[in-house]
């Protein structure tokens, strides 16, 4: 059951300057907690057009809709879904010939994100869901974002790959299954970025009766072994606008020579990190290893600065969406931050379902010859971005292969991984 999130203030204060001093750092740690993530959260909403807070009415004018931010309780009282709807105010009629509705879009983020981080799509996604008449959901994975975060727990032996893989995606698909029927959604268009697409494939194998599309964006965990990733972009790159050419360009069903195009600039970004001595780069990538195979998370580390994690996210997020306006920069880092300090739960799972350097342990690129020959399945990657589409390419190879000639791989020209 769906239950609206409790008012903050009807106005909500605006977010403070990025921390550049440990006293400002200290401040912004000391302050952090449940509280200031609902309204980190709220401040980026509030951005979408559609957006009600709970004290405002829905609005009844046609062909428009309605956003709101609430939690799904599910069956364990200790466990619930944080959910971004965005319902149109004049629905779709179920058409003569069937009883089924049209399918839900749900939306689902990627590794140690949150909903809050797809702001700049809200808008376009609400005038989708007036124009079209059908709902949109976005949700944080359980474990994530502003979901409940309980404990995450792997009781397969390490040297069992399978069971390790199966367990660490159960946390999250059988949640994800128990939301959908809480809100009685029969079948459900699912689009997943990175981690999310992974895991929204891993869903469509276990659930394939309740999945009608799988989009999956940048999608992570679908190469097999060595390819052209360049996993250091995420860290070191800073987003930026695509070029002027770009701008007007049509996503394109992508050929071998557009996917090549993206290996070539990887491998040339991929040589520009080659700096280190290589001894030094060798003990660096030992240790990494080490500690990715001993389950530590990234978030556990920066938790562990205590005042400093403020600094240290904010290195992060002022090179990261330094293209964007300074207010919304702060947001978006404010945001990041309380949902980065919030206990640690389905972080954990990465290094179960991913090697070292983002390799997948079971690739998806070996399992999607799996899915239902009838379902649509579409890649898509951008021009510029850091995970090597390759993998994707052989997807669509194996579903085609399998029957399934409704899979595709499209190029968002410049595009990165966001």
């Amino acid at each position: 059951m769906a239950t609206r999130v409790p008012a903050t203030t009807a106005t909500i204060p605006t977010a403070e300057e990025i921390p550049g001093t440990f006293l400002a750092s200290l401040k912004s740690w000391l302050s952090s907690g449940h509280n200031q993530a609902q309204i980190a959260e709220e401040r980026l909403l509030r951005r979408l057009d559609t957006f009600r807070a709970a004290q405002e009415p829905d609005v009844t004018i046609p062909h428009s809709a309605n956003a709101r931010i609430s939690q799904v309780q599910l069956s364990d009282k200790a466990k619930s879904i944080n959910m971004l709807s965005i319902l149109p105010t004049t629905p779709t009629p179920t058409g003569s010939n069937t009883t089924e509705p049209p399918p839900t879009t749900v939306i689902l983020h990627g590794y140690g994100a949150g909903l809050g981080f797809f702001s700049l799509n809200l808008n376009a996604l609400s005038s989708w869901v007036s124009k079209r008449g059908m709902p949109v959901y976005l949700l944080d994975w359980i474990g994530m974002g502003r979901s409940s975060r309980p404990t995450f727990k792997v009781t397969a032996k390490h040297t069992d790959t399978r069971q390790r893989v199966e367990q660490a995606e159960t946390f999250f698909l059988d949640a994800l299954e128990e939301w959908r029927t809480t809100m009685g959604i029969q079948k459900m268009t699912l689009i997943g970025h990175s981690l999310g697409g992974y895991l929204c494939t891993a869903y469509a194998l276990k659930y394939p009766q309740n999945v009608s599309r799988l989009v999956l964006l940048s999608p992570a965990g679908v190469n097999a072994g060595p390819d052209t990733s360049v996993p250091e972009d995420e860290l070191q790159r800073s987003r930026t606008n695509p070029d002027p050419a770009d701008v007007n360009k049509e996503p394109q069903v992508a050929g071998k020579a557009d996917v090549d195009a993206v290996k070539k600039e990887q491998i040339e970004r991929a040589s520009q990190h080659e700096q280190q001595p290589k001894q030094k780069e060798t003990l660096t990538r030992r240790l990494f290893i080490h500690a990715w195979e001993a389950g530590y998370s990234p978030f556990g580390v920066l938790r562990a600065g205590g005042p400093w994690a403020p600094m240290l996210v904010g290195r992060y997020s002022s090179r990261r969406f330094a293209d964007l306006d300074p207010q919304h920069t702060r947001d978006l880092h404010h945001y990041l931050l309380q949902i980065s300090l919030a206990r640690g739960s389905g972080e954990y799972a990465l290094s179960h379902i991913l090697a070292p350097m983002a390799h997948a342990r079971l690739p998806l690129e070996y399992r999607v010859n799996k899915l239902p020959k009838n379902l649509p399945v579409t890649f898509v990657y951008g021009g510029h971005d850091w995970m090597d589409p390759e993998g994707g390419n052989r997807s669509v190879k194996r579903l085609r292969e399998a029957g399934n000639m409704a899979s595709k791989l499209v190029i968002i020209p410049g595009a990165g991984h966001h």
